[in-house]
């Protein structure tokens, strides 16, 4: 290892591992890379320890500290295991695991299970892989204490990770995160982890619980009336190889519909996800092969959830009859109106009603809540935070809907989790409500753009890996920071946020004001025009990525094409004013 140019921090972290109580197999692969003089996977697989973002712990598999393993999920819920044990000082502890499709899934989920059960906590444990909302729900119905779901959700297959809950049944926020990233930096040697399973502690559950989620699940419902007349709309879905495979389809049944098509070849789970390169709905190429059966059978409508079903992609006919993929904003838009619409229409007045989205998620969303009267909150990237705003405003405002532009979507309030189960019912319900009057939910899209203006929003990821990406990014943001652009398109940056400093700085007058939320590397730029531009690191992959949200009037419905190539244009202006 001598003739490597290697950093001391990563040579230190290497034979600590090389010495330590790790595997054979571990140690013979370690070896295997610096035999090969791998200097960069090396580095890149020991320059740091893997550390909660807004999904948890995610990362390649493989050996190494910043490398999804036995030992890097062993301290993390050994971690977890000492910060319960504290908490709940003096009380029985209990948490709910389950895992996905993934390569190694159920075999980390029995590793998790293992330790916590060694350190004296009751563990429920899925007798199958089951959905990360699922999980969610489990939490709450069965008054655990936390949680894990083993999963990566729509990462590529290298992938894998581990998603940590608290009581609540939402992914740990503040103080807790950070309390149990600090158990963890504690354990400090693989001998601190206990692997060895106490088999009394481990519970098996499954069917018992899926009963109860679907039951929750149907009664969300809003329009069963309108299912029943519209029972046999043509559905495809696709699982993507994953979990939504066990759940969508009955949950579908569950609300009335008849006529489930299924894109078979991707409903067996398969961490290898053989028939798509990324197994993310937000992607095109991965929803090929269900667009393919759409158009086949004629459907009404199409929709594919990733691996660990907690998001969920969706095409409907345009007004040719072709089919195109929908924005997680543009399905988010049409899934409030729909919910907030159905709800008045039935007569489901509540208390204090409020939808949720993230500050890097369509704005038309505050509109649409605005004029039917709902509070609409604005938090940081990441479904945790809409959870802990459930969970804190619980007993005294009513929780509607909530959503993100990254396609997750949760409608009640059974889970705090984003819920691409749910989802699929409700946007089948959707299409089946619009369908009963005679409408398109393409026709119903249009019929919001000419309400509250034509709002088009563009994501843009830029994918920088390993040690030199993550320093890439960060020169980006300080570049950002300390050179801010005058124009974006043509128009004059009119204010900034800076959700890092917790500052929001008014460009016209130098004033600034006081950001309430939790401080994050994300920062805002607002043009005089009305357009957005958010840059963040993202918190589960190395990539950073780019918001973009421009708005203008659509006066006609006629002019659809002409003012979207209007506002792609400007889209593109703006790109090229930050050097993207």
């Amino acid at each position: 290892m001598n003739t490597l140019n290697l950093e001391q921090g990563v040579r230190d972290n290497i034979q600590i591992w090389l010495e330590g109580n790790y595997d054979d197999a571990t140690k013979a692969s370690i070896h295997q890379l610096i035999t090969s003089k791998d200097e960069r996977e090396l580095t890149d697989a020991f320059y740091k320890h893997l550390e909660f973002g807004t999904g948890g712990l995610r990362g390649i598999m493989g050996a190494g500290s910043n490398r999804v393993n036995k030992y890097t999920l062993g301290a993390a819920t050994q971690g977890f295991s000492n910060y319960l044990n504290q908490l709940y000082a003096g009380q029985e502890v209990s948490v709910a695991v389950s895992y996905d499709s993934r390569n190694n899934s159920a075999y980390f989920a029995s590793v998790v299970a293992d330790v916590f059960s060694a350190n004296g906590i009751k563990v429920y444990f899925f007798e199958a892989l089951r959905p990360t909302p699922e999980l969610s729900f489990a939490i709450r119905q069965l008054q655990c204490q936390g949680g894990v779901m083993l999963t990566a959700s729509h990462n590529p297959k290298e992938y894998n990770g581990y998603k940590a809950y608290g009581a609540d049944g939402g992914q740990l926020v503040f103080p807790h995160d950070e309390a149990v990233m600090r158990e963890v930096a504690k354990v400090q040697n693989v001998d601190d982890i206990r692997f060895k399973s106490i088999d009394a502690n481990v519970i098996s559950i499954g069917k018992d619980i899926d009963g109860l989620y679907l039951d929750a699940i149907a009664k969300v419902s809003l329009a069963p009336e309108a299912i029943q007349r519209q029972r046999d709309l043509k559905i495809v879905y696709s699982a993507l190889h994953g979990t939504g495979s066990q759940l969508v389809p009955p949950a579908l049944r569950r609300f009335g519909f008849n006529n489930v098509i299924l894109v078979e070849e991707q409903m067996k789970a398969d961490g290898n996800f053989p028939t798509v390169v990324y197994p993310n709905p937000e992607e095109a190429e991965a929803m090929t092969l269900a667009l393919a059966k759409g158009a086949t059978v004629d459907a009404d409508i199409i929709m594919a959830t990733d691996p660990d079903a907690d998001r969920v992609g969706l095409a409907i006919k345009d007004g040719d009859g072709t089919f195109v993929l929908l924005n997680g904003n543009q399905a988010l838009c049409l899934l409030t109106n729909y919910v907030l619409s159905a709800r008045q229409q039935s007569g489901k007045e509540v208390a204090y009603p409020y939808v949720m989205k993230t500050i890097v998620t369509s704005y038309m969303i505050d509109a649409i809540a605005a004029s039917k009267g709902v509070a609409c909150y604005n938090v940081l990237t990441g479904f945790k935070y809409i959870g802990e705003v459930m969970t804190r405003e619980a007993g005294k405002k009513t929780f509607i809907m909530g959503g993100e532009e990254s396609y997750g979507y949760l409608v009640g309030d059974h889970a705090r989790d984003k819920d691409a189960v749910v989802a699929c019912c409700m946007f089948a319900e959707m299409a089946a409500w619009y369908k009963d009057q005679g409408k398109s939910m393409y026709d119903a899209l249009i019929a919001l753009y000419t309400a509250y203006g034509f709002y088009k929003e563009k994501l843009i990821s830029i994918t920088k890996k390993g040690k030199e990406g993550a320093e890439e990014i960060r020169a980006m943001m300080d570049n950002y920071r300390n050179h801010t652009p005058e124009h974006l398109g043509g128009s004059k940056i009119v204010m900034v946020k800076d959700y890092k400093s917790s500052i929001s700085k008014d460009m016209k007058t130098g004033s600034v004001e006081n950001i309430d939320l939790p401080t994050s590397n994300v920062l805002q730029f607002f043009t005089e025009d009305g357009s957005i531009i958010s840059a963040r690191p993202s918190g589960t992959e190395p990539k950073i990525k780019f918001y973009c949200s421009v708005k203008t009037e659509l006066q006609d419905p006629s002019a659809f094409k002409e003012t979207a190539a209007f506002l792609d244009h400007k889209l593109s202006l703006m790109l090229r004013d930050l050097g993207i």
